[in-house]
């Protein structure tokens, strides 16, 4: 399987960089590139991508709202926000609008490639200097920001448990081990706290369980 990309960054260099990147792998296309929020949301309309890496800062629509549309837009476009920027004013609004990673572009080949791959996956991948600061909160004040909603339909005891193990970014294998059942238990699990939740992906999970305190 070909995994289809698009590139929307306002810097030329960037988007040269990331393609050389991606197009050095066999299993990755870069199908097109956007300069700004507005272009990159026509094009994904028209080129259908699997996956979208979105700059924050962009003229026309920022990243926080091409992420926010795409997400959860009927085109199905995983984004993977690809930043400079890794204040808390971006990255928590990126995973609450979708996103199923947050990189920095210093991050490095490896971890983009490893991204897309993730995102396609239905799995989701967060620079790791973005992780240590998210798993800080777990133990400390959270910033200020909106207060997440509880579930209409409560988690269950296991399903809390498990969300817990996803924010602290376990797999469904590290979970399994971790709690004496199967992966296929887990994934079990974890596709109902997401539909449970109303999140698209892991990274939704993550969000909330952060935010209601479960991994404490």
């Amino acid at each position: 399987m070909t995994i289809r990309v698009l590139i929307a960054d306002d810097q030329d260099m960037v988007r040269r960089g990331l393609r050389r990147i991606l197009e050095s792998q066999p299993d990755l296309e870069v199908v097109g590139e956007a300069p700004d929020g507005i272009t990159a949301l026509a094009a994904a309309r028209e080129l259908r991508p699997d996956v979208a890496l979105v700059d924050i800062r962009m003229p026309g629509l920022d990243g926080l709202e091409v992420t926010r549309r795409l997400a959860g837009g009927p085109e199905g476009v995983r984004v993977v926000v690809v930043t400079t920027f890794d204040l808390d004013e971006y990255v928590y609004p990126a995973l609450r609008h979708g996103a199923s990673g947050f990189l920095l572009k210093r991050s490095g080949p490896a971890l983009l490639v490893a991204a897309v791959r993730a995102a396609v996956a239905g799995d989701s991948l967060i620079s790791p200097e973005i992780t240590v600061r998210l798993l800080r909160h777990i133990t400390a004040a959270p910033p200020p920001r909106p207060a997440v909603a509880p579930p209409q339909e409560p988690l269950t005891e296991r399903e809390v448990e498990i969300a817990g193990q996803v924010a602290l970014g376990r797999t469904n294998a590290d979970i399994a081990r971790e709690l004496f059942i199967s992966p296929g238990t887990v994934k079990t699990h974890v596709a109902s706290v997401q539909r449970k939740l109303g999140v698209r992906n892991r990274v939704g999970i993550a969000v909330h369980a952060w935010e209601m305190g479960y991994p404490g």
